[in-house]
């Protein structure tokens, strides 16, 4: 929650850092939230849809389907077969024997609340000394879309669309803005001057 009349807006989770962190969390045996920063990456999701994954939509198969709780629309997401070998991982060492369970259950058998998602956030930022400023469950959305568009190379129009249309925006001018693009090519601006 943020502070009144303040503006906060969440940071993307550098790639390498988030793939790091998952690391770090898994060796600690915090395997949920591993797996939870995992997703969010991986999936692109918000933390509304995340928050309803059960151990069978991520194991069963290599994709699976899920209507947006935001936008009522379907959504088919294909699992990365690397990550998958982390979910598994994750499954066996929670020692899950229920694969409609939900992934993300507090210790009082209940779904994470986004609330407490992103104070957990918050501690791991600090206990790993992840360099990010906003740190949050949106950080790991934009942190998809950031790795999309930065690995699309000389196709980085076509990532912009392609975004656009798994984020659901109206436009690729609202994807840029999203993943800070516009204003990052805005600042570059005054580096065009001499002095």
């Amino acid at each position: 929650m943020s502070v009144r009349n303040s503006h906060t807006t969440a940071d993307y989770l550098e790639w390498n850092v988030m793939l790091n962190l998952i690391r770090r969390l898994y060796r600690d045996g915090d395997y949920r939230m591993s797996l939870f920063i995992g997703c969010g990456c991986f999936f692109g999701l918000r933390v509304s849809d995340i928050r309803k994954l059960t151990w069978g939509m991520l194991l069963n198969d290599d994709k699976f389907v899920l209507n947006e709780q935001k936008t009522g629309k379907r959504r088919v997401i294909k699992i990365n077969a690397d990550f998958q070998k982390h979910v598994q991982l994750c499954y066996n060492a929670l020692e899950i024997s229920d694969m409609d369970e939900a992934c993300f259950l507090s210790r009082k058998n209940m779904v994470l609340t986004t609330q407490r998602i992103n104070v957990r956030l918050k501690e791991i930022k600090k206990r790993y000394n992840v360099k990010i400023d906003n740190f949050s469950c949106h950080s790991l959305r934009k942190a998809f879309g950031r790795k999309v568009f930065e690995s699309s190379g000389e196709n980085a129009q076509m990532a912009l669309v392609k975004l656009s249309e798994l984020f659901n925006h109206s436009s690729v001018q609202i994807t840029k803005i999203y993943l800070g693009l516009r204003e990052k090519e805005l600042l570059e601006t005054y580096d065009l001057l001499d002095f």
